[in-house]
Protein backbone atom coordinates (compact mmCIF):
# COMPACT_ATOMS: atom_id res chain seq x y z
CA UNK A 1 0.00 0.00 0.00
CA UNK A 2 2.98 2.32 0.91
CA UNK A 3 4.47 2.01 -2.40
CA UNK A 4 1.04 2.41 -4.69
CA UNK A 5 0.41 5.81 -2.56
CA UNK A 6 3.96 7.24 -3.16
CA UNK A 7 3.61 6.54 -6.85
CA UNK A 8 0.41 7.87 -6.92
CA UNK A 9 1.24 10.85 -5.00
CA UNK A 10 4.43 11.39 -7.60
CA UNK A 11 1.72 10.61 -10.60
CA UNK A 12 -0.02 13.92 -9.23
CA UNK A 13 2.73 15.98 -8.59
CA UNK A 14 3.81 15.73 -12.00
CA UNK A 15 0.35 16.09 -13.05
CA UNK A 16 -0.18 19.56 -11.81
CA UNK A 17 3.25 20.18 -12.55
CA UNK A 18 2.46 19.51 -16.50
CA UNK A 19 -1.10 21.59 -16.15
CA UNK A 20 0.18 24.46 -13.63
CA UNK A 21 0.45 26.69 -16.97
CA UNK A 22 -3.00 26.44 -16.93
CA UNK A 23 -3.75 27.90 -13.51
CA UNK A 24 -4.27 32.02 -13.18
CA UNK A 25 -1.62 33.93 -12.44
CA UNK A 26 -2.85 34.50 -8.49
CA UNK A 27 0.77 35.89 -7.24
CA UNK A 28 0.09 39.12 -9.68
CA UNK A 29 -3.11 39.81 -7.32
CA UNK A 30 -2.11 42.13 -4.33
CA UNK A 31 -2.63 40.69 -0.91
CA UNK A 32 -5.35 42.98 0.98
CA UNK A 33 -3.86 45.37 3.27
CA UNK A 34 -5.70 45.12 6.75
CA UNK A 35 -7.17 48.15 8.24
CA UNK A 36 -5.60 47.35 11.65
CA UNK A 37 -2.78 48.29 13.45
CA UNK A 38 0.49 46.49 13.15
CA UNK A 39 0.77 45.21 16.86
CA UNK A 40 4.65 43.96 17.66
CA UNK A 41 4.81 40.33 18.30
CA UNK A 42 5.25 39.33 21.97
CA UNK A 43 9.22 38.93 23.20
CA UNK A 44 10.96 35.93 22.27
CA UNK A 45 13.99 34.91 23.84
CA UNK A 46 15.95 31.71 22.13
CA UNK A 47 15.55 28.56 23.99
CA UNK A 48 13.34 29.67 26.92
CA UNK A 49 10.14 29.02 28.42
CA UNK A 50 7.54 31.43 30.17
CA UNK A 51 5.01 31.08 32.28
CA UNK A 52 2.81 34.42 33.10
CA UNK A 53 2.56 34.79 37.28
CA UNK A 54 0.29 37.12 39.56
CA UNK A 55 2.17 38.78 42.57
CA UNK A 56 0.98 36.37 44.69
CA UNK A 57 2.21 33.45 42.85
CA UNK A 58 5.64 34.82 43.65
CA UNK A 59 7.08 33.06 46.44
CA UNK A 60 8.85 34.89 48.75
CA UNK A 61 8.08 38.56 47.03
CA UNK A 62 6.68 40.51 50.50
CA UNK A 63 9.80 39.23 52.43
CA UNK A 64 12.13 40.73 50.14
CA UNK A 65 13.99 44.31 50.82
CA UNK A 66 12.09 45.97 47.66
CA UNK A 67 13.74 49.39 48.84
CA UNK A 68 17.51 47.83 48.22
CA UNK A 69 16.10 46.69 45.13
CA UNK A 70 14.97 49.66 44.07
CA UNK A 71 18.57 51.56 44.57
CA UNK A 72 20.13 48.83 42.67
CA UNK A 73 17.54 49.69 39.69
CA UNK A 74 18.02 53.11 39.56
CA UNK A 75 21.41 52.65 39.44
CA UNK A 76 21.24 50.64 36.42
CA UNK A 77 18.38 53.49 35.06
CA UNK A 78 21.31 55.87 34.58
CA UNK A 79 23.10 54.35 32.12
CA UNK A 80 19.69 53.50 30.63
CA UNK A 81 18.43 56.92 30.44
CA UNK A 82 21.80 58.03 29.04
CA UNK A 83 21.40 56.09 25.96
CA UNK A 84 21.17 56.93 22.57
CA UNK A 85 20.52 55.88 19.27
CA UNK A 86 18.63 52.50 18.29
CA UNK A 87 17.51 50.23 20.85
CA UNK A 88 18.89 47.12 21.72
CA UNK A 89 17.38 44.18 19.41
CA UNK A 90 17.10 41.39 22.34
CA UNK A 91 13.65 40.62 23.88
CA UNK A 92 12.85 43.32 26.19
CA UNK A 93 14.88 45.70 23.50
CA UNK A 94 14.35 49.55 24.94
CA UNK A 95 11.22 48.75 26.90
CA UNK A 96 13.11 49.46 30.24
CA UNK A 97 13.03 52.97 29.19
CA UNK A 98 9.60 53.26 30.25
CA UNK A 99 9.90 52.59 33.99
CA UNK A 100 13.41 54.05 34.12
CA UNK A 101 12.25 57.39 33.40
CA UNK A 102 9.37 56.96 36.07
CA UNK A 103 11.59 55.94 38.73
CA UNK A 104 14.00 59.12 37.56
CA UNK A 105 11.95 61.09 39.47
CA UNK A 106 10.55 59.19 42.01
CA UNK A 107 13.12 59.31 45.52
CA UNK A 108 11.43 56.50 47.26
CA UNK A 109 11.17 56.23 50.70
CA UNK A 110 10.07 53.16 52.24
CA UNK A 111 9.91 49.40 50.92
CA UNK A 112 5.70 49.65 50.74
CA UNK A 113 6.50 52.37 47.76
CA UNK A 114 9.47 50.25 46.17
CA UNK A 115 7.40 47.05 46.40
CA UNK A 116 4.20 49.37 44.58
CA UNK A 117 6.90 50.77 41.98
CA UNK A 118 7.75 47.93 40.97
CA UNK A 119 4.31 45.89 40.85
CA UNK A 120 3.01 49.07 38.72
CA UNK A 121 5.75 48.92 36.51
CA UNK A 122 6.25 45.69 35.95
CA UNK A 123 4.58 42.17 35.34
CA UNK A 124 5.92 38.54 36.78
CA UNK A 125 7.23 35.88 34.30
CA UNK A 126 8.46 32.55 35.47
CA UNK A 127 11.31 31.97 33.10
CA UNK A 128 13.90 28.26 32.58
CA UNK A 129 15.50 27.10 29.59
CA UNK A 130 13.12 24.97 27.31
CA UNK A 131 12.32 21.73 29.24
CA UNK A 132 13.71 22.05 32.26
CA UNK A 133 11.66 23.33 35.36
CA UNK A 134 14.91 26.20 37.01
CA UNK A 135 17.48 28.28 36.54
CA UNK A 136 20.81 27.59 37.55
CA UNK A 137 23.28 30.24 39.74
CA UNK A 138 26.57 30.71 41.23
CA UNK A 139 28.60 33.09 42.94
CA UNK A 140 31.60 35.87 42.08
CA UNK A 141 33.45 38.12 44.29
CA UNK A 142 35.89 40.84 44.04
CA UNK A 143 39.29 39.02 44.98
CA UNK A 144 41.77 41.05 47.58
CA UNK A 145 45.02 39.46 47.55
CA UNK A 146 48.99 40.92 48.76
CA UNK A 147 51.18 41.85 45.62
CA UNK A 148 53.97 43.98 44.34
CA UNK A 149 54.03 46.39 42.06
CA UNK A 150 57.87 44.96 40.99
CA UNK A 151 59.28 41.14 40.70
CA UNK A 152 61.04 39.66 43.96
CA UNK A 153 61.38 36.33 44.62
CA UNK A 154 58.15 36.17 46.47
CA UNK A 155 55.91 38.17 44.10
CA UNK A 156 56.59 36.54 40.75
CA UNK A 157 53.62 36.08 38.79
CA UNK A 158 52.70 38.47 36.34
CA UNK A 159 49.39 39.99 36.05
CA UNK A 160 49.20 41.65 32.54
CA UNK A 161 47.64 44.13 30.54
CA UNK A 162 45.85 43.68 27.46
CA UNK A 163 49.03 43.00 24.30
CA UNK A 164 49.34 45.40 21.70
CA UNK A 165 48.79 43.01 19.18
CA UNK A 166 45.52 41.34 20.18
CA UNK A 167 43.08 42.14 17.51
CA UNK A 168 39.02 41.63 17.74
CA UNK A 169 37.61 41.96 14.26
CA UNK A 170 34.97 45.51 14.49
CA UNK A 171 36.87 46.44 17.52
CA UNK A 172 40.03 49.38 17.76
CA UNK A 173 42.60 47.99 19.43
CA UNK A 174 42.05 50.87 21.75
CA UNK A 175 38.39 50.16 22.93
CA UNK A 176 38.16 49.63 26.68
CA UNK A 177 36.36 45.99 27.54
CA UNK A 178 36.53 43.78 24.64
CA UNK A 179 34.22 40.96 24.24
CA UNK A 180 34.57 37.79 26.38
CA UNK A 181 33.35 35.64 23.42
CA UNK A 182 34.07 35.23 20.07
CA UNK A 183 37.33 34.91 17.60
CA UNK A 184 40.66 36.58 18.97
CA UNK A 185 43.96 36.92 16.84
CA UNK A 186 47.20 37.90 17.34
CA UNK A 187 48.17 40.28 14.52
CA UNK A 188 51.46 39.73 12.88
CA UNK A 189 52.69 42.79 10.41
CA UNK A 190 49.51 44.85 8.84
CA UNK A 191 47.50 41.52 7.31
CA UNK A 192 48.00 38.19 9.13
CA UNK A 193 45.98 36.83 11.99
CA UNK A 194 46.79 33.79 13.75
CA UNK A 195 44.71 32.73 17.23
CA UNK A 196 46.05 34.21 20.22
CA UNK A 197 48.61 32.56 22.85
CA UNK A 198 46.49 30.17 24.84
CA UNK A 199 47.51 30.19 28.94
CA UNK A 200 50.01 27.57 28.75
CA UNK A 201 52.08 29.41 26.01
CA UNK A 202 51.55 33.06 27.97
CA UNK A 203 52.44 30.97 31.43
CA UNK A 204 55.73 30.31 29.69
CA UNK A 205 56.42 33.46 28.79
CA UNK A 206 55.13 34.08 25.20
CA UNK A 207 54.47 37.72 26.06
CA UNK A 208 56.73 38.29 29.58
CA UNK A 209 59.46 41.59 29.22
CA UNK A 210 57.26 43.60 26.81
CA UNK A 211 56.51 45.89 29.72
CA UNK A 212 52.51 44.39 30.12
CA UNK A 213 53.12 43.67 34.43
CA UNK A 214 50.81 45.79 36.16
CA UNK A 215 51.69 43.85 39.37
CA UNK A 216 53.03 40.53 40.26
CA UNK A 217 51.18 38.39 42.87
CA UNK A 218 52.57 35.51 44.96
CA UNK A 219 50.62 32.58 44.03
CA UNK A 220 49.53 31.25 39.96
CA UNK A 221 46.02 30.11 41.64
CA UNK A 222 45.40 33.61 42.80
CA UNK A 223 45.62 35.26 39.83
CA UNK A 224 43.61 32.27 38.05
CA UNK A 225 40.45 32.68 40.29
CA UNK A 226 40.99 37.08 39.90
CA UNK A 227 40.66 35.65 35.87
CA UNK A 228 37.79 33.85 36.69
CA UNK A 229 35.99 36.61 38.87
CA UNK A 230 37.11 39.31 36.51
CA UNK A 231 38.22 41.61 38.52
CA UNK A 232 40.33 41.98 41.57
CA UNK A 233 41.94 44.42 44.68
CA UNK A 234 45.72 43.97 45.16
CA UNK A 235 47.04 45.76 48.19
CA UNK A 236 50.63 46.73 48.29
CA UNK A 237 53.24 47.04 51.28
CA UNK A 238 52.93 50.55 51.32
CA UNK A 239 49.04 50.46 52.50
CA UNK A 240 48.01 51.42 48.89
CA UNK A 241 45.23 49.59 46.35
CA UNK A 242 45.48 48.61 43.10
CA UNK A 243 41.92 47.77 40.97
CA UNK A 244 41.81 46.10 38.39
CA UNK A 245 38.75 44.82 35.84
CA UNK A 246 38.22 42.53 32.89
CA UNK A 247 39.39 44.57 29.75
CA UNK A 248 39.88 41.60 27.42
CA UNK A 249 40.52 37.77 26.89
CA UNK A 250 42.67 35.44 24.49
CA UNK A 251 39.82 34.34 22.90
CA UNK A 252 39.37 30.46 24.02
CA UNK A 253 36.91 29.24 25.76
CA UNK A 254 36.49 29.30 29.55
CA UNK A 255 36.96 25.65 30.92
CA UNK A 256 35.87 25.30 34.42
CA UNK A 257 38.37 23.58 36.52
CA UNK A 258 36.18 21.98 38.95
CA UNK A 259 34.00 20.10 35.92
CA UNK A 260 37.81 18.68 35.38
CA UNK A 261 38.52 17.42 39.01
CA UNK A 262 35.24 16.00 39.36
CA UNK A 263 35.21 14.16 35.64
CA UNK A 264 38.39 12.88 37.56
CA UNK A 265 37.26 11.44 40.00
CA UNK A 266 39.46 13.56 42.20
CA UNK A 267 36.60 15.92 44.23
CA UNK A 268 33.05 14.60 44.24
CA UNK A 269 30.37 16.76 42.76
CA UNK A 270 28.44 17.57 46.05
CA UNK A 271 31.82 18.54 47.73
CA UNK A 272 32.61 20.91 45.23
CA UNK A 273 33.55 24.56 46.14
CA UNK A 274 36.32 27.03 45.23
CA UNK A 275 38.03 26.59 48.70
CA UNK A 276 38.32 22.61 47.83
CA UNK A 277 40.29 23.77 44.83
CA UNK A 278 42.29 25.94 46.53
CA UNK A 279 42.91 22.83 48.92
CA UNK A 280 44.12 20.46 46.38
CA UNK A 281 46.35 23.16 43.96
CA UNK A 282 48.15 24.43 47.25
CA UNK A 283 49.00 20.41 48.36
CA UNK A 284 49.54 19.54 44.35
CA UNK A 285 51.56 22.04 43.12
CA UNK A 286 52.78 19.94 39.27
CA UNK A 287 48.87 18.80 39.43
CA UNK A 288 47.98 22.24 39.49
CA UNK A 289 49.80 23.66 36.86
CA UNK A 290 48.78 20.82 34.23
CA UNK A 291 44.59 21.87 35.58
CA UNK A 292 45.42 25.69 34.95
CA UNK A 293 46.59 25.12 31.54
CA UNK A 294 43.11 22.84 31.05
CA UNK A 295 41.43 25.85 30.93
CA UNK A 296 43.02 27.83 27.93
CA UNK A 297 41.41 30.59 28.57
CA UNK A 298 43.39 34.13 29.95
CA UNK A 299 42.37 37.33 31.13
CA UNK A 300 43.94 40.47 30.79
CA UNK A 301 43.09 43.72 33.09
CA UNK A 302 43.26 47.16 32.84
CA UNK A 303 43.47 49.50 35.95
CA UNK A 304 40.55 51.30 37.13
CA UNK A 305 40.56 54.70 39.56
CA UNK A 306 37.98 53.29 41.97
CA UNK A 307 38.67 53.77 46.34
CA UNK A 308 38.53 50.64 48.83
CA UNK A 309 35.33 51.90 49.30
CA UNK A 310 33.57 51.44 45.77
CA UNK A 311 32.57 48.16 44.65
CA UNK A 312 33.98 46.83 41.12
CA UNK A 313 32.33 47.98 37.82
CA UNK A 314 30.59 45.54 36.03
CA UNK A 315 29.66 45.24 32.53
CA UNK A 316 26.79 47.65 31.97
CA UNK A 317 29.39 50.58 33.23
CA UNK A 318 28.50 51.28 37.10
CA UNK A 319 29.60 49.99 40.22
CA UNK A 320 27.90 46.34 41.37
CA UNK A 321 26.01 46.07 44.64
CA UNK A 322 26.56 43.35 46.70
CA UNK A 323 23.98 41.02 47.28
CA UNK A 324 21.95 42.95 44.36
CA UNK A 325 23.69 43.13 41.08
CA UNK A 326 23.56 39.71 39.24
CA UNK A 327 25.72 38.86 35.90
CA UNK A 328 23.36 37.45 33.43
CA UNK A 329 23.88 35.62 29.41
CA UNK A 330 24.33 39.28 27.31
CA UNK A 331 23.74 37.56 24.24
CA UNK A 332 20.17 37.21 25.64
CA UNK A 333 19.46 39.56 28.48
CA UNK A 334 19.25 43.45 28.72
CA UNK A 335 21.86 45.50 31.32
CA UNK A 336 18.95 46.66 34.09
CA UNK A 337 16.58 43.64 33.82
CA UNK A 338 15.35 43.04 37.32
CA UNK A 339 14.96 39.38 37.99
CA UNK A 340 13.59 37.79 41.53
CA UNK A 341 15.30 34.90 42.31
CA UNK A 342 13.77 32.34 44.93
CA UNK A 343 15.39 28.96 46.53
CA UNK A 344 17.97 27.72 49.23
CA UNK A 345 21.66 28.67 49.22
CA UNK A 346 24.54 27.12 51.58
CA UNK A 347 24.86 31.11 52.78
CA UNK A 348 25.35 30.42 56.33
CA UNK A 349 27.46 27.19 55.75
CA UNK A 350 28.34 24.39 53.62
CA UNK A 351 25.34 22.32 54.37
CA UNK A 352 23.17 25.18 55.30
CA UNK A 353 19.89 25.71 53.31
CA UNK A 354 19.19 29.62 53.69
CA UNK A 355 15.87 30.77 52.58
CA UNK A 356 16.76 32.96 49.60
CA UNK A 357 14.24 35.38 47.78
CA UNK A 358 15.91 38.32 46.33
CA UNK A 359 15.18 40.89 43.30
CA UNK A 360 17.98 40.86 42.00
CA UNK A 361 19.05 43.70 38.35
CA UNK A 362 20.99 42.15 35.37
CA UNK A 363 24.36 44.69 35.66
CA UNK A 364 27.07 42.26 34.34
CA UNK A 365 28.42 39.48 32.26
CA UNK A 366 30.34 36.23 32.07
CA UNK A 367 32.44 34.20 29.49
CA UNK A 368 30.86 30.99 31.67
CA UNK A 369 26.96 32.43 31.90
CA UNK A 370 25.05 31.23 29.51
CA UNK A 371 21.51 30.59 29.13
CA UNK A 372 17.96 32.57 29.69
CA UNK A 373 17.88 31.12 33.65
CA UNK A 374 21.84 31.40 34.41
CA UNK A 375 23.21 33.91 36.98
CA UNK A 376 25.94 34.35 38.60
CA UNK A 377 25.21 36.35 41.93
CA UNK A 378 27.58 38.82 42.99
CA UNK A 379 27.95 39.10 46.96
CA UNK A 380 31.37 41.96 47.06
CA UNK A 381 35.00 42.10 48.21
CA UNK A 382 37.10 39.92 50.53
CA UNK A 383 37.41 36.36 51.73
CA UNK A 384 33.92 36.36 53.15
CA UNK A 385 32.62 36.79 50.04
CA UNK A 386 34.39 34.60 48.34
CA UNK A 387 33.58 31.37 50.51
CA UNK A 388 30.07 32.37 49.94
CA UNK A 389 30.32 32.56 46.31
CA UNK A 390 32.59 29.90 46.37
CA UNK A 391 29.55 27.22 47.88
CA UNK A 392 26.86 28.43 44.93
CA UNK A 393 26.55 25.79 42.66
CA UNK A 394 22.60 25.51 43.07
CA UNK A 395 18.97 25.15 40.69
CA UNK A 396 16.86 28.19 41.58
CA UNK A 397 13.74 29.44 40.82
CA UNK A 398 13.69 32.90 38.09
CA UNK A 399 10.90 35.21 37.44
CA UNK A 400 11.98 37.57 35.22
CA UNK A 401 10.03 41.04 35.28
CA UNK A 402 9.41 42.17 31.80
CA UNK A 403 7.68 45.94 31.19
CA UNK A 404 4.33 46.14 31.35
CA UNK A 405 4.48 47.99 27.82
CA UNK A 406 5.81 44.03 26.20
CA UNK A 407 2.64 42.63 28.73
CA UNK A 408 1.58 40.00 26.13
CA UNK A 409 -2.02 40.20 28.00
CA UNK A 410 -2.52 43.81 27.96
CA UNK A 411 -1.41 43.83 24.57
CA UNK A 412 -3.94 41.23 23.64
CA UNK A 413 -6.80 43.58 25.09
CA UNK A 414 -5.62 46.40 23.00
CA UNK A 415 -5.85 44.26 19.74
CA UNK A 416 -9.09 45.34 17.94
CA UNK A 417 -11.69 42.75 16.85
CA UNK A 418 -12.11 41.98 12.81
CA UNK A 419 -15.70 44.02 11.78
CA UNK A 420 -17.84 41.18 11.33
CA UNK A 421 -18.37 39.79 8.12
CA UNK A 422 -21.74 41.49 6.17
CA UNK A 423 -24.25 39.18 4.45
CA UNK A 424 -23.56 38.61 0.90
CA UNK A 425 -26.83 40.81 0.24
CA UNK A 426 -25.38 44.03 2.45
CA UNK A 427 -22.04 43.44 0.49
CA UNK A 428 -23.25 43.94 -2.80
CA UNK A 429 -25.28 46.80 -1.73
CA UNK A 430 -22.78 48.48 0.27
CA UNK A 431 -19.05 47.41 -0.91
CA UNK A 432 -16.22 47.83 1.92
CA UNK A 433 -13.76 50.51 1.34
CA UNK A 434 -10.03 50.34 2.51
CA UNK A 435 -9.51 53.73 4.34
CA UNK A 436 -5.59 53.14 4.92
CA UNK A 437 -5.22 53.86 0.99
CA UNK A 438 -6.83 56.95 0.01
CA UNK A 439 -6.00 58.83 -3.31
CA UNK A 440 -6.94 62.35 -3.06
CA UNK A 441 -9.39 62.07 -0.71
CA UNK A 442 -11.31 59.29 -2.73
CA UNK A 443 -11.79 55.22 -0.94
CA UNK A 444 -10.71 52.63 -3.05
CA UNK A 445 -13.19 49.70 -2.68
CA UNK A 446 -11.55 46.62 -1.67
CA UNK A 447 -12.12 43.83 -4.48
CA UNK A 448 -14.91 41.11 -3.73
CA UNK A 449 -15.46 37.13 -3.92
CA UNK A 450 -13.69 36.48 -7.29
CA UNK A 451 -16.59 36.04 -9.77
CA UNK A 452 -17.82 32.55 -11.24
CA UNK A 453 -16.86 32.46 -14.78
CA UNK A 454 -19.61 32.57 -17.17
CA UNK A 455 -21.78 29.75 -18.27
CA UNK A 456 -20.78 27.94 -21.05
CA UNK A 457 -22.29 28.90 -24.30
CA UNK A 458 -24.61 26.18 -25.83
CA UNK A 459 -23.68 25.06 -29.36
CA UNK A 460 -25.86 23.24 -31.71
CA UNK A 461 -24.41 20.70 -33.58
CA UNK A 462 -24.04 21.12 -37.40
CA UNK A 463 -26.16 18.48 -39.34
CA UNK A 464 -25.05 17.18 -42.26
CA UNK A 465 -27.35 16.45 -45.07
CA UNK A 466 -28.23 12.60 -45.27
CA UNK A 467 -26.91 10.66 -48.32
CA UNK A 468 -29.74 8.46 -50.16
CA UNK A 469 -28.11 5.48 -51.45
CA UNK A 470 -29.79 3.81 -53.83
CA UNK A 471 -30.42 -0.09 -53.73
CA UNK A 472 -29.44 -2.26 -56.45
CA UNK A 473 -31.40 -3.69 -58.33
CA UNK A 474 -31.83 -7.41 -57.52
CA UNK A 475 -30.08 -9.10 -60.60
CA UNK A 476 -33.20 -11.54 -61.68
Amino acid sequence: MLASFSLGAEAARRHYRSHSHRLPELAAIPPRALPYPQLPLPFEIPGAQYLPLAWSDVKGWSDDDHLAAYKTFRSSCRSINAQTGAPDQKALGGSLGEPCRAAKSLEQADDAQAKTFFEDNFSPLRISRLGEPDGFVTGYYEPVLEGSRTQTEVYNVPVYRRPSNLFVRGYNQASVSLPNKGSVYRKIGRRKLVPYYDRGEIEDGKIAGRGLEVAWLKDPTDLLFAQIQGSARIKFDDGSTLRLNYDSYNGYPYTAVGRVLIERGIIPKEEMSMQKIREWMAQNPDGAKELRRQNRSYIFFREVNLSDKDEAVGAQGIPLTAGRSIAVDKSLHVYGTPFFIEGELPIESDRAKTPFHRLMIAQDTGSAIIGPARADLYFGAGADAGRVSGRLRHPMHFVMLVPKSLDPGLRAVRLPVPDPRPSEKIAKLFPQTDPKNPAKGETVAIAGPVPLPAPRPVIEPVREPRRHIKSRPHQQ
